[in-house]
């Protein structure tokens, strides 16, 4: 078991967020978290990357107990984050956003961007001047430049526009199947988490409440059940 998390708690402040996570994931394994919005699937990925501490419970990570290590240790150990809004550096340019992931060699930058041959012309142009799309390109990049062994994706295709939600979908098949780069996945498009996703998680106010399979989410009576 790659993440095994039992009895998570966490929120903001004095406010719980989270209440009683356990969540367990297999090296490989495509995991998908749907949930209404302010159901806590942000807050779960940011506990398990170590921007927001935890109150409760445990985190293990490849048999690392890493309930109360920083966001560095837990990223040096093989935890990779593309937070919502991509969050990139606007004034530098990709291959410069690259670089800052890249700088302890861990992976070559010409061996991400075979991933990625949309951004090999876009390598002088600025973070800011791309697109939204080009940018969550470059937000997966960058992230794949540390040599994540777990990525945590937070609504990759919040503001995409179509053609290159197709390429993301490509991609991330390509990393997780190829690459062997267990994926875990937050997002409210249904279509592109059902063609991704091999189990998915129903959070419902901070609370994982059921598993189900990718193919009964197209089934609106059912989804709908499910959400309530």
């Amino acid at each position: 078991m790659m993440l095994d998390v039992r009895g998570l708690g966490s929120g903001y402040g004095r406010i719980p967020i989270l209440t009683d996570i356990t969540l367990n994931v297999a090296q490989g394994d495509f995991v998908g978290i749907l949930g209404h919005n302010g159901a806590g699937k942000s807050t779960l990925l940011k506990t398990l990357v170590g921007a927001i501490p935890v109150k409760a419970g445990s985190l293990t990570f490849n048999n690392l107990d890493m309930t109360r290590l920083p966001t560095h240790k837990r990223a040096a150990a093989g935890l990779g984050y593309v937070p919502q809004g991509r969050q990139i550096f606007p004034a530098l340019s990709v291959r410069e956003n690259l670089a800052i992931s890249a700088f302890k060699g861990k992976v070559a930058i010409d061996d991400v961007l075979n991933l990625f041959p949309r951004l090999t012309r876009l390598l002088d142009r600025a973070g800011g001047a791309l697109s939204g799309g080009e940018q969550q390109l470059l937000a997966l990049a960058r992230c794949l430049c540390n040599a994540p062994k777990l990525m945590l994706l937070d609504e990759p295709t919040e503001g995409i526009q179509p053609s290159i939600i197709e390429e993301i979908i490509d991609t991330l098949k390509l990393i997780n199947e190829q690459r062997g780069i267990t994926i875990i996945l937050v997002e409210q498009n249904l279509e592109f988490l059902t063609a991704l996703a091999r189990r998915v998680l129903i959070l419902k106010r901070g609370r994982l409440r059921e598993e189900v399979d990718p193919k009964a989410l197209h089934d609106p009576a059912a989804l709908d059940k499910l959400m309530l």
